[in-house]
């Protein structure tokens, strides 16, 4: 099963930025349909930002216009860049498959990387 190692969380404050890095074990696999996912404490895992096979992007509402998602296939990496960030980013981010496929493949979850917004 495909493994994840998200990294480059950190500490940040209001108005902050970050670049989230993924990287998998399997070459294949990150060039699909890609997903970065975030959990705040007591809350649902929520999909946050996608990228296809053909490098189209969408994201989710509270995101829009402030994180971008993008891949390098040679370095088998997924990336997700952070800007103004706000308090309500705080939570463990993570990367797996887009799970809005169908059949959808998820590899297994990460630790990911915690991303804390506070002044």
């Amino acid at each position: 099963q495909v493994q994840f190692v998200e990294s480059g969380g950190d500490l940040v404050q209001p108005g902050g930025s970050l670049t989230l890095s993924c990287a998998a074990s399997d070459s294949t696999f990150i060039m699909g349909a890609m997903a970065w996912y975030r959990q705040a404490p007591g809350k649902q895992r929520e999909l946050v930002a996608t990228i296809t096979r053909g490098a189209n992007t969408d994201y989710a509402d509270p995101v829009k216009g402030r994180f971008t998602i993008s891949r390098d296939n040679a370095k088998n990496t997924v990336y997700l860049q952070m800007n103004s960030l706000k308090p309500k980013d705080t939570a463990v981010y993570y990367c797996n498959a887009d799970e809005r496929q169908i059949g959808v493949r998820f590899g297994a979850w990460g630790q990911g990387t915690q991303v804390t917004v506070s002044s």
